[in-house]
């Protein structure tokens, strides 16, 4: 008895509380349960939740007999909910629609991470999501401290702090109630690798990294450790490795896609087939050791397109390097350098450009990442790997060789923009 209370005052002590967190959006009768959230809850600290900025958010009671989806919030316009957690996976529940009215509604977390497609609700109709979302501190477990660079302290700081964020998107959205609970028996899937992976903080930029995540269903969580600018050399300094391993449980997955950094590092010795190769067996040996299981991403090729509209080879012997250590290792490899060639080459050096920021041959928008994140996920499945017991029945199989056509993509921007460029730009 005396244990099992000193248990549950340390996790006090700590700020971890096990208790699920559940809210009744809309200005009816709350739910058993519940806490009601109306426009009025802005998020404070003291409070531990709320909006972050209830600016255009209608909170509606439709006088019906059912407490949850009776009332709601509403907007016309994209919002943002915050809700007070620690470091963790956590399940999330979504339930959104509106009694009286049609909606459509989007979901993003924490750095516009993809959750739920944008879904139309007809009038007194409703649609259940239910997703993972990890939530991280650069503080490490086993010592240190990730070395965050400026733009994760202001522009990227939602995905280091003390909270779990979610973005209600799409034409109309529509929130009935949220719930959040700790999902501590869920595995992993890290992320780990430069700008083209790493959640991208504000449009027009974006990463397969953030995209990934509307692939696998809630008996997983996506931590994506990536980051802009980074190689392998500056993430294992930063300790981005070392936050990875501190958190990796027996069965976690970690994918690493690097190069694009790596191969403006010079210095004697330095090079695709010596220190990189090297480090990508140490990173594989590393990750093993703690019962993880790594899986090898080529770089995409950039939008290098020679006179005959075929994209031409940017990152020398680097992707090369992948491959050999994936052999050696005999570690899963996702040929990413070879399957963007048939997806670039197939949507034509003008065409192309609808996948990429306009102006920049490297760094993708929302469609090139999605379209990028569901050839990865497709390899995944095609493999057989034991990742891909993870993803949604519903993920559909794409032809690099056909592509969704950018017209026919719905997934709306997030509000927030930047001409910051990525690092390693």
């Amino acid at each position: 008895m005396f244990f099992k209370l000193s248990i549950i005052i340390a996790l006090l002590a700590a700020g971890v509380s096990a208790q699920t967190l559940k809210f009744d959006f809309g200005t009816g009768r709350v739910a058993t349960g519940y806490t009601k959230i109306t426009a009025a809850d802005v998020y404070t600290n003291d409070k531990g939740y709320g909006f972050e900025d209830a600016a255009g958010v209608e909170c509606l009671d439709r006088g019906k007999k059912d407490a949850l989806r009776s009332d709601l919030c509403r907007s016309d316009r994209p919002f943002y909910f915050s809700a007070k957690v620690p470091e963790g996976n956590y399940l999330v529940t979504v339930v959104y629609g509106d009694a009286a009215d049609t909606a459509d509604t989007a979901v993003k977390a924490e750095l516009r991470r993809l959750m739920l497609e944008p879904a139309a609700t007809a009038k007194g109709k409703f649609g259940t999501a239910r997703f993972v979302v990890n939530v991280r501190r650069p503080e490490i477990s086993t010592g240190g401290v990730v070395k965050l660079k400026d733009r994760e302290k202001t522009l990227e700081a939602w995905a280091w702090d003390d909270r779990l964020t979610l973005e209600f998107n799409g034409k109309r959205p529509a929130v009935d109630a949220v719930t959040i609970e700790r999902a501590d028996s869920v595995p992993t899937v890290f992320l780990l690798g430069d700008s083209t992976v790493c959640d991208q903080p504000r449009e027009p930029y974006a990463s397969w990294g953030q995209m990934l995540t509307v692939f696998f269903g809630p008996g997983i969580a996506v931590a994506n450790h990536a980051e802009s600018g980074e190689s392998v050399k500056s993430s294992t300094g930063a300790k981005r490795l070392d936050k990875v391993l501190s958190l990796l449980k027996p069965g976690d997955f970690v994918i690493v896609q690097y190069s694009h950094n790596d191969e403006k590092e010079k210095g004697d010795g330095v090079g695709a087939m010596t220190t990189f190769k090297a480090s990508l067996i140490k990173w594989i040996e590393a990750i093993r050791a703690k019962g993880g299981n790594p899986i090898l991403v080529t770089p995409m090729h950039r939008r290098t397109f020679d006179a005959d509209g075929r994209i031409t080879n940017s990152h020398g012997e680097y992707p090369d390097a992948v491959r050999a250590a994936a052999k050696e290792k005999n570690v899963p490899l996702v040929d990413l350098t070879a399957i963007s060639k048939l997806f670039y080459e197939a949507l034509g050096k003008d065409g192309s450009g609808a996948a990429f920021k306009e102006g920049d041959g490297t760094h993708h928008n929302n469609y090139g990442a999605y379209e990028l994140a569901l050839l990865i996920a497709d390899s995944l499945r095609a493999q057989k790997l034991p990742l891909a017991r993870y993803l949604k029945k519903t993920t559909p199989p794409i032809d690099p060789k056909k592509p969704l056509p950018p017209s026919e993509f719905k997934v709306p921007a997030s509000p927030l923009a930047t001409d910051v460029k990525p690092l390693g730009n």
